[in-house]
C-alpha cells in the first residue's frame, strides 16, 4: 500500500510541476527533469527513506509495476524510433550529422577510456553515444516556438533523426554482437511487415499494432529491442505502410506527460544513493562529464553547420549549434536502458542526466525562446510532446 502511494504521490508531484512550468514558459520535459534532478532525490532522503523506511529497491520491486515500466519504456522508445520513418536524407543535414555525431562520440569514447573507471568496451561505447545524441522532439518543440523558417527547421530536424539512427543502431548492433543468438529472434520479427504484405494484410492499423505490441515483449523479455524497432519500422518505411498511433496524438501526448516519462524518470532516481553516487566520482570525473559532452556537441555542430553552410539568410551559426545541442526524452531512455542493464553506474547516469538538463536549458537561457516557449497549444503529433 505504502508503494502505490509513493508512486501516486509522484507523479501528482509531477503534474503539478509540469502545470508550474507551463506557468513560466518551460516546456514539460524541462520541468520533469529539474524535479527529478533535484526533488525526487530530496523527497527520497529527507521523508521516504527516513520516514517510510522505504528503500529504492523496494520501491521498484512490485510485478505490477515492472509491467507498467515496460508498457512506458515500450512507449517511448516506438515514439523515438518512429522518427526512423520520417528520416528524409539530403547532402545538407548528412554534412551537418556527420561532425555532429563523430567529434562529440569520439570526445565521449576518450572521457570513458581516461578519465572513468575501467569498464568494458560496450559501456564505454554507450558513454560516447550520450555524448552525442541530440532529442528530436525538444528539438522539434523549440523550433516551433520560436517560429524558424520551416526549410531550417526541417533540416535540423532531419540532421537530428540522422545523429539519433546512428546512436541508436549502433548500440543495438554492439548489444546484440554479445549474444549472436539474440539478434536472430528481434531480426525475424522486425520482418513481419513483409509477412503481412505477402499474406494481403495491408492495414497500417495492424502493421502498428503489432509493432508496439512486439515492442513491449521484446522490453519485456529483455530480447534487442532496438534491432526490431528499427528494422520492424525501416520495412514499413520501404513497404510505404504508415506507423497508426493506437490512440488519438492528444491521448499520446497526454499519457506521455504524465504517465509514461514521470514513471521512468522516477524508476530510474530512486534506485541511486545520491551522496554514495557523487562521493564516487572526483571532481574532475564529475566536471569532465558535465562539460565536455556539451563542449564537443557544440564543436561538431560549429563544424557540421559550417560545411553545410547557412539554412537562410541571417541564419546564426551558434545559435544551431546550440539548439542541435539539446538533449531531453532520447537521453532519458537511453540513459534508463544503459541503467537497467547495469551497463553505467548510478553516478554516470545522474551525472549525465544533470548535464542533458543543462544542455536542455542551454538555449532558453541564451535568450532563445521569443515568443515563450509555451507548450500550452495543442500538438500536431504525439512526438510534439517532450
Amino acid at each position: 500500500m505504502m508503494i502505490a502511494l509513493f508512486w501516486l504521490m509522484a507523479l501528482a508531484l509531477f503534474a503539478v510541476a509540469t502545470r508550474v512550468g507551463r506557468h513560466f514558459g518551460l516546456i514539460p520535459i524541462v520541468s520533469q527533469l529539474l524535479l527529478a534532478t533535484f526533488g525526487l532525490p530530496l523527497l527520497m532522503y529527507l521523508w521516504i527513506e527516513p520516514g517510510w523506511q522505504l528503500s529504492g529497491a523496494e520501491l521498484i520491486s512490485p510485478t505490477w509495476l515492472k509491467n507498467l515500466y515496460s508498457l512506458s519504456f515500450a512507449l517511448l522508445l516506438g515514439h523515438i524510433l518512429s522518427d526512423v520513418i520520417d528520416l528524409r536524407l539530403d547532402r545538407q543535414s548528412l554534412k551537418i550529422a556527420l561532425p555532429s555525431f563523430c567529434v562529440p562520440f569520439a570526445g565521449g569514447l576518450a572521457t570513458a577510456v581516461w578519465l572513468l573507471p575501467a569498464q568494458s568496451w560496450i559501456s564505454s561505447l554507450a558513454v560516447g553515444l550520450v555524448f552525442a545524441i541530440t532529442a528530436i522532439p525538444v528539438l522539434y518543440l523549440y523550433l516551433r516556438h520560436i517560429n524558424y523558417p520551416p526549410d531550417a527547421t526541417r533540416r535540423l530536424v532531419q540532421t537530428a533523426i540522422l545523429i539519433d539512427l546512428a546512436c541508436w543502431t549502433l548500440f543495438g548492433f554492439a548489444q546484440g554482437s554479445l549474444h549472436l543468438s539474440s539478434l536472430l529472434l528481434p531480426l525475424a520479427g522486425a520482418c513481419l511487415p513483409v509477412l503481412l504484405r505477402v499474406l494481403g494484410l495491408r492495414q497500417p492499423l495492424l502493421h502498428s499494432g503489432c509493432f508496439f505490441a512486439l515492442l513491449v515483449v521484446a522490453e519485456h523479455f529483455k530480447l534487442n529491442a532496438l534491432i526490431f524497432g528499427i528494422g520492424y519500422l525501416l520495412c514499413m518505411a520501404a513497404l510505404k505502410v504508415p506507423l497508426v498511433w493506437p490512440m488519438s496524438a492528444v491521448w499520446m501526448t497526454r499519457l506521455q506527460t504524465w504517465i509514461a516519462i514521470p514513471l521512468i524518470l522516477t524508476f530510474g532516481i530512486v534506485q541511486i544513493n545520491i551522496h554514495a553516487a557523487m562521493t564516487s566520482l572526483s571532481w574532475l570525473q564529475l566536471a569532465a562529464l558535465l562539460l565536455l559532452p556539451i563542449a564537443s556537441k557544440l564543436l561538431g555542430n560549429w563544424l557540421g553547420l559550417g560545411w553545410a553552410g547557412a539554412s537562410f539568410e541571417g541564419a546564426s551559426r551558434w545559435r544551431e549549434s546550440l539548439l542541435l545541442n539539446i538533449r531531453g526524452l532520447s537521453e532519458i531512455v537511453f540513459l534508463n536502458l544503459l541503467l537497467q542493464q547495469q551497463l553505467i553506474s548510478p553516478a554516470l547516469y545522474f551525472a549525465l542526466m544533470v548535464m542533458g538538463l543543462i544542455a536542455t536549458l542551454l538555449p532558453a537561457l541564451a535568450g532563445m525562446h521569443s515568443p515563450p516557449l509555451n507548450i500550452a497549444a495543442p500538438a500536431r503529433s504525439p512526438r510534439a510532446n517532450s
